[in-house]
């Protein structure tokens, strides 16, 4: 049997994969991404970059052309006639479809001599990895095949299940943007994202404990946002995804690291998932670049705690309708505790800085009393 050798194996080749092998080839390492599929590869979210995952993407020597993004300046939250808005204390998000963000990271990717083997079968066999059946000696192997990983099974880094599992779906619609923020809309059957993705295109991304059949059975539980796209035309059919929230005891064992969903996942709700992704995949470039996975362990914890602790706060909000109602009256009422907020949400956070969430919750309403 012929072998393949490369300093670095990529299992997966979604943004975190292909950010984790721009990230290794930054480092100077020989990379080959595998992945079943083939590009433009698509998935069901929000499709909201948030300012730090902008940031992220640039130090990987990512561009987004200006045609095929669009600008958001801040988060606007609207629940039973109350809204309160927030804008970002630096930079500014971007909205851009995934099979545009998926073919920049590609074309990237490709610049940076990265080996891309797209349609090809990743099989990992007791202490081997074979690649369409021939052996691959790697000095690095990277997963990054998101939430049902096979590599975090295969190297034994498989702890526990996906807790709170949530349903989400995505529709586009023909619609001029009317707001240079997000909008998320708030109801007791969950949340819907608003994101401008064109001059002519709203991405609308719903996230409920049930599934929807359809885009109109979701929006039936937002009646100012039904009201708002009463005229416009769905784009394309809806797709469908599961969220849910996943913690592992450690994202590293020997030279296996997990990169993405694949090393734990937050619930889409925080609107962090990519940013985080690409965070995780520049940290893992400098522990391969020191030699040392323990680093990349640590900056791992680091990278998920502030937005496991959004999360959370979030969630609750979702799920108390009188805790939601306060925190939106604390928002519209005082803005700049909305905008305190936000920028916890999208900077890197001393751990000395994060409450839990029940604190956190307290502390909001104490004020807005």
């Amino acid at each position: 049997m012929s072998s393949i050798t490369t300093d670095v194996l990529v299992v997966g080749g979604g943004p975190a994969g292909l950010a984790a092998a721009i990230a290794a080839r930054q480092r100077g390492f020989a990379v080959m991404l595998a992945d079943h599929a083939r590009p433009p590869i698509d998935k069901a979210c929000g499709e909201g970059l948030m300012p730090e995952a902008v940031s992220a993407l640039e130090r990987l020597g990512v561009a987004l052309h200006a045609r095929e993004n669009v600008r958001f300046r801040g988060i606007r939250f609207i629940a039973s006639h109350r809204q309160a808005t927030a804008h970002f204390a630096s930079g500014a998000g971007q909205g851009v479809r995934r099979p545009v963000l998926h073919g920049a990271l590609t074309e990237r990717a490709e610049e940076a001599g990265v080996e891309l083997c797209w349609g090809a079968r990743v099989s990992l066999a007791g202490p081997q990895v074979l690649l369409d059946g021939r052996r691959v000696s790697a000095r690095w192997i990277i997963g990054a095949d998101g939430n049902n990983s096979a590599v975090r099974k295969w190297s034994g880094l498989e702890r526990g299940g996906c807790r709170g599992q949530r349903f989400g779906l995505r529709q586009h619609f023909q619609a001029a943007p009317w707001g240079e923020v997000v909008e998320v809309y708030w109801s007791k059957a969950g949340e819907a994202y608003v994101t401008p993705v064109a001059g002519d295109q709203v991405c609308v991304a719903f996230l409920s404990p049930r599934r929807h059949c359809s885009a109109a059975e979701a929006m039936a539980a937002f009646p100012e946002l039904r009201l708002r796209l009463q005229n416009a035309s769905p784009l394309g059919a809806p797709r469908g995804a599961i969220t849910c929230s996943r913690r592992l005891p450690s994202v590293a064992r020997g030279n296996v690291a997990l990169v993405g969903e694949a090393s734990g996942s937050l619930d889409a709700i925080t609107g962090q998932g990519m940013a985080v992704a690409f965070l995780q995949a520049l940290a893992l470039g400098e522990a391969l670049a020191h030699g040392d996975l323990g680093r990349y362990c640590a900056s791992h914890r680091k990278l998920m705690r502030v937005p496991a602790v959004m999360e959370r706060l979030m969630l609750s909000m979702g799920r108390h309708p009188h805790l939601r109602s306060a925190m939106l009256s604390l928002f519209s009422a005082r803005p700049f505790v909305f905008e305190q907020l936000l920028r916890l949400h999208t900077s890197p956070w001393p751990a000395s800085l994060v409450a839990r969430p029940a604190s956190a919750a307290q502390a909001a309403i104490v004020a807005y009393r």
